[in-house]
């Protein structure tokens, strides 16, 4: 797949244009990596940069350069992009800051972002207001820094690393866990070529082995969903680090739903779809793409401990508390393989305390630890801790290494030499482990955080990728760019009927009755319902719909925090009580059948993320929703099988499965219910800013499942009228909106 930034990844010559000491520092570094190429300093008055030939304009150089460094102010530098364009160079790196990037309105920086792209024209641009890139691979650097990394060799492979900041990436090249970087590239402000781009580029040479990424925004959705696809064809896994979990915004919200998503969910939810693995800290991003450079996706979650000490077996299973990754038991034919090779006083489990008694007897440690991992795990890792070398030897701890080697080789398993404190596994130590087979974790949570990423993406590949069979071919309008298409035959449920648009002025909530109404219409399961102006009225329409009913207040949005809803109301005398309490508090009452049989409550909110369009939150519903934090994002379209596939991981499900010996729930129309959701916002998804459901009452089997209440806010007043006590809570047949705001 060919690229526009080839030439400027992989240059064989480069200009650098600056005589301060970044551009200096640009020819030093070439100089000191050993880069083959030429290297062309651009200055107006020097003769020669670090004893390298200098130019005095861009149009005097011998040649169009493949790369360019441009160290000069930002006015100059617009110059310098539109000499660099004329003369067919390959790419430039703006480092220059003052353009776009401070995320306010700046007129003078917006114009000049602007200038600069049309001076670039079709010219490739990195930055402005960035490093530039390190290719360890070529030795080629536009580069004004000093850096921690060391050239690759020849024939070797190693990672590739973009960021959008300039000084985590020099922080990372500092790095001393012997993980090898094939580049380094930053972002800056993305102002022409986005973080995607420069990730397909990278991805496209053989030298590179996994991808990873420090995101602040995504520059495409299409762009990142095709570099998914392209790395899933290459077999290259993806690692993210995606900042911005913090949503300040969040306290504003009108629905429980956006309280709980917030666009940093659709980006987790997004990053899942993809297959790429999501770290939330930097060392964990430098393990998990060291392990996944070592070992590739791992085949599951089953890992293995082995350790000489107690207390490490203790601290190896409790950091897989609450994790995905675990340490299975031993099978009984297992564990008496193992104990065969330690004897009588040693307890043989999973993690493996192995005591000290075959310490430094190296078949000995060769039979106990190929024993251990014949057990078919995923990971099978050696807690090893070296002692200081500066004040005590460590000739014995390499018997154990070589003791795991063997065990490894013998049974063709995946191994990790893991020391729980980075300090005592010294950085030349880890190369020398990588060649054996074994990679060298740092840290005891950064290496199940390692493992875990590993497995998630494998888990993730062995499934249809989501460009081919799990995303229907229609996402919401305005979402993908233009072009972008995908086929499906799981596309969730449309509802029936026509949609027609909503349209008017302005931003409104629903009540309730409106957003049961048009749910109702579009094919959702609805408790019948009435509106009452009065306590008569509410009294009337009790007895009509039967006995028992729950009564609610319109207009309020959260209706049990303030009171606004009385349930279970078995008599007119009941419902004339609760009437006259409830109607004081909002615009009007609304009558509604109890559903009753309920096993479990569900939330199903929907909001819409500026970025990724139509967003869906499945968790635990009813009043306490925000408290438990049970609940899991979708992007949508949304598959059944990805639909279950959440319903299944709440910690809600136990509920839903007949926990104790209760009823089991009636699973296949909670889906069908939500499907039916799904379907109605994407119908509107340019006009629904949220749908809140909550709860969904989910019944026993054959039961069905319930809207019990409802909350929709627009962009605008919808169009249309629905009937203010139409039977039952169905719109007329046509009818699909109401302008029930007005009430």
């Amino acid at each position: 797949m060919v690229n526009r930034l080839e030439r400027m990844l992989r240059p064989k010559s480069v200009a650098i244009i600056g005589g301060g000491a970044f551009g200096t520092n640009v020819v030093k570094q070439c100089l000191k990596m050993g880069f083959a190429g030429d290297i062309w300093p651009v200055h107006p008055t020097k003769t020669e940069v670090e004893g390298v030939k200098a130019y005095k304009t861009v149009a005097e150089l011998p040649g169009a350069p493949d790369a360019a460094f441009i160290g000069v102010n930002r006015h100059l530098t617009i110059e310098m992009v539109k000499a660099l364009r004329d003369k067919g160079a390959g790419g430039a790196v703006c480092f220059a800051s003052g353009f776009r990037e401070t995320g306010h309105y700046d007129p003078e920086g917006d114009g000049l972002q602007d200038a600069l792209l049309e001076a670039a024209g079709n010219l490739p641009v990195i930055g402005p207001n960035c490093y530039g890139l390190i290719n360890y691979a070529d030795g080629a650097l536009l580069w004004p820094d000093q850096h921690g990394g060391v050239r690759l060799e020849e024939g070797a492979t190693g990672v590739a690393i973009i960021t959008q900041s300039s000084n985590i990436a020099i922080n990372m090249t500092m790095q001393a866990r012997g993980l090898p970087v094939s580049y380094i590239m930053t972002a800056g402000n993305q102002a022409q070529t986005g973080l995607s781009e420069m990730a397909l580029g990278l991805i496209e040479d053989s030298r590179v082995s996994v991808l990873g990424l420090h995101i602040e925004a995504f520059d495409k959705v299409d762009g990142f969903e095709r570099l998914a696809a392209r790395a899933r064809e290459l077999k290259k896994p993806i690692v993210a680090m995606k900042v911005g979990r913090s949503e300040q915004a969040r306290a504003g919200t009108v629905s429980h739903t956006a309280s709980l998503a917030g666009s940093d969910a659709a980006s987790d939810a997004f990053l899942k779809r993809l297959g790429i693995a999501r770290m939330n800290s930097i060392p964990s991003f430098l393990e998990a793409l060291k392990l996944l450079h070592a070992h590739g996706p791992l085949t599951g979650y089953r890992l293995s401990s082995m350790s000489c000490s107690g207390g490490e077996a203790s601290v190896m299973a409790d950091s897989a508390e609450g994790r995905k990754v675990f340490f299975p038991p031993l099978s009984e034919e297992h564990r008496a393989r193992v104990k065969a090779t330690l004897g009588p006083l040693v307890a043989v489990a999973n993690p493996l305390d192995y005591h000290t008694f075959i310490w430094n007897n190296e078949p000995a440690m060769t039979a106990t630890f190929g024993a251990m991992v014949s057990g078919g795990f995923d990971l099978n890792v050696l807690v090893l801790d070296f002692p200081r070398r500066d004040r005590c030897s460590d000739v014995d701890w390499w018997t154990t290494v070589e003791a795991f080697e063997s065990g490894l080789k013998t049974h063709g398993a995946k191994g990790a030499v893991l020391a729980s404190l980075p300090e005592n596994l010294p950085e030349d130590y880890a190369p020398k482990l990588m060649a054996r087979g074994m990679v060298p974790l740092y840290g005891i949570a950064e290496a199940l955080d390692a493992a875990e990423a590993a497995a998630a993406i494998g888990e993730a590949w062995r499934k249809s990728s989501p460009l081919e069979g799990e995303v229907p071919a229609k996402r919401a309008e305005g979402v993908l760019s233009e072009g972008t298409a995908r086929t499906s035959s799981t596309a969730a449920a449309t509802p029936p009927g026509p949609s027609a648009p909503l349209k008017g002025e302005g931003n409104a909530a629903l009540d309730e009755a409106s957003a049961k109404s048009l749910l109702a219409h579009a094919g959702v399961s609805v408790p019948a319902g009435r509106r009452a102006a009065s306590v008569d009225e509410a009294v009337a329409a009790a007895e009509a719909l039967g006995f028992p009913v729950a009564l609610k207040a319109l207009g309020v949005a959260h209706k049990s925090e303030a009171g606004a809803v009385k349930l279970n109301l078995r008599d007119a005398a009941l419902v004339r009580e609760a009437a006259g309490a409830l109607l004081p508090l909002g615009s009007g009452l609304y009558v509604e059948r109890m559903v009753q049989g309920g096993v479990a409550e569900l939330i199903v909110g929907f909001t819409r993320d500026p970025l990724f369009g139509p967003v869906m939150t499945l968790g635990s519903g009813g009043v306490l929703v925000e408290l438990l934090k049970d609940s899991v994002t979708l992007l949508l379209p949304a598959s059944r099988g990805e639909i279950e596939a959440a319903l299944r991981g709440l910690k809600l499900f136990p509920l839903l499965d007949g926990f104790r010996g209760r009823p089991k729930a009636d699973l296949d129309a909670a889906i069908n219910a939500i499907e039916a959701l799904a379907g109605f916002v994407l119908a509107h998804a340019g006009e629904i800013d949220e749908l809140d459901v909550n709860p969904l009452i989910v019944c026993a089997e054959g039961k069905g499942a319930w809207v019990a209440d409802a909350l929709m806010v627009v962009s605008s007043p919808l169009e249309g009228e629905v009937a203010a006590k139409r039977p039952e809570g169905v719109a007329a047949e046509g009818t699909s909106l109401s302008r029930a705001v007005a009430r």
